[in-house]
């Protein structure tokens, strides 16, 4: 089932999820729903804040990207796409001190494009939905889609890395998110 996308200044965005506790056939049938929305509006991650529901829940799949990506699972490397979708549930990161700018969208904000400091590479701790501990490292833009999942988890938008005057910049465009209209190109600002 196609799920509603929660839009930026809905307050449940800033909410920390409640750590999963029972994987059980309602999660599964979570994660199909979330899934099967996270394709319809051609994302590659999708936090369970993000259909309205406070959970440390996120689905992410970067295999029709064309940007590199890199999993490693006991320290060897995996072909990627063999393992999409990943599931984080009730996940912990560790960074990399070694960060990049990664320029990103998100579908609780459509048409805005930002760019985030990233860390290259993240070792995740989470669960399967089967409640069995996965621990991965990942690099390149699967990376960049745990960190921004993992945010949403945790209450943050991919917004709040901009400084102050950055986010003068992008005023009109979140007033225009909240109404519910389009982002005007720079074409159509002029």
């Amino acid at each position: 089932m196609i799920l509603n996308i929660i839009l930026y200044d809905n307050p449940i965005l800033r909410i920390k999820g409640k750590a999963i506790e029972a994987f059980d056939q309602q999660l599964k049938d979570l994660a199909s729903d979330m899934l099967e929305t996270m394709a319809f509006y051609k994302g590659v991650g999708l936090a369970a804040q993000q259909i309205g529901k406070a959970l440390q829940f996120a689905v992410v799949d970067v295999s029709s990207s064309k940007i590199p990506s890199s999993l490693l699972i006991g320290g060897k490397p995996v072909p990627v796409e063999e393992h999409m979708p990943l599931f984080l549930i009730n996940p912990t990161l560790k960074y990399t001190r070694s960060k990049e700018i990664s320029n990103e969208g998100c579908l609780s904000f459509p048409g805005l494009r930002i760019d985030v400091p990233r860390s290259k590479r993240v070792e995740v701790n989470t669960f399967d939905l089967n409640g069995k501990p996965r621990k991965f490292e990942a690099g390149g833009f699967l990376a960049i889609a745990i960190q921004h999942e993992y945010d949403h988890l945790q209450g943050k938008l991919f917004i709040d890395y901009l400084s102050a005057e950055q986010r003068k910049t992008i005023k009109e465009d979140l007033e225009r998110i909240k109404r519910g209209e389009p982002i005007l190109s720079n074409k159509d600002k002029e």
